[in-house]
């Protein structure tokens, strides 16, 4: 695992998007830059999408994934994460990509899961953008997460911390309109992406960035199975790791 500290958020975004957008040239280079790519939402990933849009890459040529989804909330709702992909992501590119499937084409959430679970099943994952929640979770993987399925989407509830960090950023009211379950990319799934780019701004993502980087691989933390990796990458600014250890900081990349 790569660590790169930064001192903004906007300085992390941009240095995230150029490293994704570069190993995807990598992993396509052979194949005429056709490829596909995972695609997470969120406060975390503002700055990286923003700066992800603006990269040269042959977008026609791409397919992307959506990384998870609330149950039961439609595309009109400001928490709805495939408004948010169509706002800062898909309408935003130069160039139309290949195909963006979004989930929530099925109103059964287990019919959903199957649709694009046997979409992304036929294709290889170049780059996987990703975050970590304040509960360690990867995806909507919340603790405790099930890292034996091989099923590509699954239906997970989601726990306290999870629902309350939704309200803590502004995409619901209260605590009662956070759905308790969603549809979500599995860990063995976001694992198979050649490349994985994971962006964890702000000091209250501290402790679980602590916990994923430092601690053991646990499905208490679901982010800690990043450790075993062989290409990830996590950019991060200066308030996210005030609690990690001296020795973990000073071996990271910092600009």
């Amino acid at each position: 695992m790569n660590l790169n500290i930064f001192k903004s958020k906007d300085a992390m975004g941009q240095a995230a998007a150029r490293a994704g957008a570069a190993a995807y040239r990598r992993h396509t280079q052979n194949s005429g830059g056709q490829g596909s790519i995972i695609v997470a939402t969120g406060a975390s990933q503002f700055e990286t999408l923003s700066h992800l849009t603006k990269e040269e890459l042959p977008w026609p040529q791409i397919t992307g994934f959506h990384l998870d989804e609330y149950v039961g909330i439609g595309i009109e709702h400001r928490a709805s994460f495939r408004q948010y992909l169509w706002q800062r992501f898909v309408s935003q590119l130069p160039l139309p990509l290949h195909r963006f499937h979004f989930i929530g084409e099925e109103s059964d959430a287990n019919a959903e899961c199957q649709r694009v679970g046997d979409l992304i099943s036929k294709t290889e994952i170049s780059v996987a953008f990703v975050g970590i929640g304040e509960n360690g979770h990867l995806g909507f993987n919340d603790p405790v997460a099930d890292f034996e399925t091989t099923k590509p989407y699954i239906v997970v509830d989601l726990d306290e911390r999870c629902r309350q960090q939704q309200v803590g950023e502004g995409w619901f009211d209260s605590f009662a309109e956070v759905p308790a379950t969603a549809i979500t990319m599995s860990i063995r799934e976001i694992m198979r992406a050649k490349t994985i780019i994971c962006t964890v701004p702000d000091e209250r993502k501290a402790e679980a960035l602590r916990n994923a980087l430092e601690g053991p691989v646990t499905p208490e933390v679901p982010a800690s199975i990043l450790q075993q990796h062989p290409d990830c990458h996590v950019f991060v600014d200066e308030p996210a790791v005030s609690q990690l250890s001296a020795s973990v900081k000073a071996a990271a990349a910092t600009a």
